[in-house]
């Protein structure tokens, strides 16, 4: 009697788990302006003092928020932490680390390893080939206009239409002095770059130079960051440029499965976003 007790205890409990685990994904699937009892009551199927009960205690340990003055219960910062110390332990360097050596061990070419960061793409990481590489980027934290050079460009031309638009009405200006791009080669290079899945123009902006580059993109397809080739225009011929493609796409898919969306530098770099 006693064991059937403690089972049919343990069996309420985790009803009760997942029952607060269902609010809290219909919370997260309502956006930023969160959900009222009533909603949530309705969308759960649970009665209304079940669901607020269940609100209550969840507001208490801080995973979801209340406005008394909208009566909207949205998710809780408590919750963002959690989720920041879920996940891989390294971040986008450190993961994408040991790809770099790799391609440049088999390649014989130097890597760069780019994030969005504003309006612009910094170089975070590089693995130096035996040639003697120019690029815009430089060496580590190196700073470029997004849609200038191959990694750059690569994010550019993932990032959602509204962010990029802003970013080609800033970046325009930029592009111009440093390459003497026009707004429609630039819009019509980004298009090129979604049909291929990679960038591959702008060779010759540096003299005797040429390169190439894939977005990292998170799951929504929005660019993170990006993989670039620097190499000898000599040495990117049709033929290794479509088997270079192809390893930076398959390296950058594996690369972004395994970074956290909460990486810091992923959260400054959209900061630098939203107030630079």
């Amino acid at each position: 009697m006693e064991h059937a007790r403690q089972d049919a205890a343990v069996s309420e409990a985790a009803g009760a788990v997942q029952r607060a685990f269902g609010l809290l994904r219909l919370i997260g699937e309502s956006g930023p302006g969160g959900l009222r009892l009533t909603a949530l009551s309705e969308a759960a199927g649970l009665p209304r003092p079940s669901v607020h009960r269940m609100l209550r205690s969840l507001v208490e340990e801080g995973v979801v928020g209340h406005d008394p003055r909208s009566k909207r219960y949205t998710l809780g910062l408590d919750l963002f932490v959690l989720a920041a110390r879920a996940g891989t332990p390294h971040g986008l360097r450190e993961i994408a680390r040991p790809v770099l050596l790799r391609l440049t061990a088999s390649l014989g070419e130097t890597l760069f390893l780019l994030v969005h960061n504003g309006y612009d793409a910094v170089c975070i990481d590089r693995s130096a080939g035996p040639l003697p590489i120019r690029s815009f980027t430089g060496d580590i934290g190196g700073r470029v206009p997004l849609g200038l050079g191959q990694g750059a460009s690569a994010i550019l031309a993932f990032l959602p239409d509204a962010e990029q638009e802003e970013i080609i009405r800033h970046n325009l200006p930029r592009l111009r002095q440093y390459a003497g791009q026009d707004e429609a080669a630039l819009r019509a290079e980004l298009l090129q770059i979604r049909a291929d899945g990679h960038a591959g123009g702008a060779t010759g902006l540096i003299p005797g130079m040429a390169g190439l580059g894939v977005p990292l993109l998170d799951r929504q397809g929005r660019a993170m960051a990006a993989l670039s080739v620097g190499t000898t225009a000599d040495r990117l011929t049709a033929e290794r440029r479509a088997v270079i493609a192809a390893l930076l796409r398959r390296e950058a898919a594996a690369i972004a499965a395994q970074v956290s969306p909460f990486d810091p530098v992923l959260r400054r770099a959209a900061a630098a976003m939203e107030f630079g």
